[in-house]
């Protein structure tokens, strides 16, 4: 049997809270009439402190999926079956579930994840990572730390592309082309949405650093590791921020276009900088947790496991939880509240779910 790496458990655990977090701050800046409206500057603030803990989460799971599994040990065809149950059927599942829930489009569902199932957009990213894993897998067992760092440098290139779109809009005004669309960059136009970087941008970048993890990160103490991270979440942390709390107008109730609430995640889009710069130092710090005793055993390896049913149905726990809890607490208490009971009662039903003989694991993977 495989020997199981502790601290990939921890790890999907505390993204998993910070997941709940995140959907728990969202309405606190999204609603009002116009898509994005913040009440005051407190609800600003806390908002802002949210996202810079917990807007690793994301970037946290692809790194674990990469550590885990790149590159395959397993030949192609096996690695997809053993994906395909248990990542696309939960998927599917869940999906049709938001969609008859919420009376969504099933129309929809033929070519994009539903929109009242918003979080689901993670499952068909990462089964694009995992469509790349078995094509540069035999790359990947043969490349040098120097070549790789060398590509992990280009990927972190990438990551000032949303700054440097809203770099261009200062400079020279709203795109050449029309058709509403950011400004382009490097071969982007209308009709070529794959640009010079587009193949070593994004979450391919992620995947590549949980390979230097697994294969070129040298051992060290846990001082050391917090040493080399702190500056490190400390530069992303500012990055992150900065760019979400200071570009409001400061006139509170600020109320705006939803396009605004797009602009202002800027900072905070997962292929960011600030967010590599806190995600590096999360997965440093988090990699030294080797504890395995009776809380890992019997709390956090279960809350690990289902996990991933955890995400697929957490918002049709935290939605009611969020609508009971907003009118009763201040706003840093609601968010808190609201991610913890959502966490706790949706990882319940997982693994309550997941003992299903026969039918729970194809339900929540």
């Amino acid at each position: 049997m495989k020997e199981r790496i502790v601290f990939l458990d921890y790890l999907r655990v505390v993204a998993c809270f910070m997941v709940m977090a995140i959907h728990a701050c969202e309405p606190f800046y999204l609603g009002g009439e116009e898509g994005t409206y913040i009440a005051t500057r407190s609800d600003a603030v806390w908002v802002t402190l949210t996202e810079v803990f917990c807007r690793v989460c994301v970037p946290l799971f692809v790194m674990a999926s990469s550590f885990l599994l790149f590159p395959l040990q397993k030949p192609t065809g096996e690695f997809f079956r053993r994906r395909l149950g248990r990542i696309v059927v939960p998927f599917v599942l869940w999906a049709c579930a938001y969609v008859w829930w919420f009376k969504g489009d099933w129309g929809q569902m033929l070519f994009n994840f539903p929109a009242a199932g918003g979080h689901l957009w993670f499952v068909p990213m990462l089964l694009g990572l995992y469509m790349l894993m078995p094509l540069i897998s035999p790359w990947a067992e043969r490349v040098s730390e120097r070549e790789l760092r060398g590509w992990l440098f280009v990927w972190g290139l990438t990551t000032l592309f949303p700054y440097l779109r809203r770099l261009w809009t200062y400079l020279f005004g709203e795109p050449l082309f029309g058709f509403g669309a950011v400004p382009y960059l490097y071969g982007e136009c209308p009709w070529n949405s794959f640009g010079m970087f587009h193949y070593v941008s994004g979450f391919i970048g992620y995947m590549l650093l949980g390979l230097w993890f697994r294969r070129f990160a040298p051992t060290m103490s846990f001082k050391k590791a917090l040493a080399v991270a702190l500056p490190l979440w400390t530069v992303g942390a500012a990055i992150i921020g900065c760019g979400f709390f200071f570009r409001l107008s400061g006139a509170y109730p600020y109320s705006a276009p939803y396009a605004k609430a797009v602009d202002l995640e800027m900072s905070i889009e997962y292929c960011s900088l600030g967010v590599l710069l806190a995600t590096a130092a999360a997965f440093l710090v988090i990699r030294q947790i080797s504890y395995d005793g009776w809380l890992y055993s019997r709390v956090i390896r279960p809350l690990s496991e289902a996990s991933y049913g955890t995400y697929l149905l957490h918002m049709f726990v935290l939605l009611p939880v969020f609508e009971q809890f907003r009118p009763l607490m201040p706003t840093p208490v609601a968010i808190l509240a609201t991610a913890s009971v959502s966490f706790a009662l949706s990882s319940f039903i997982s693994i309550a779910v997941r003992k299903i003989p026969k039918i729970g694991g194809w339900i929540c993977g």
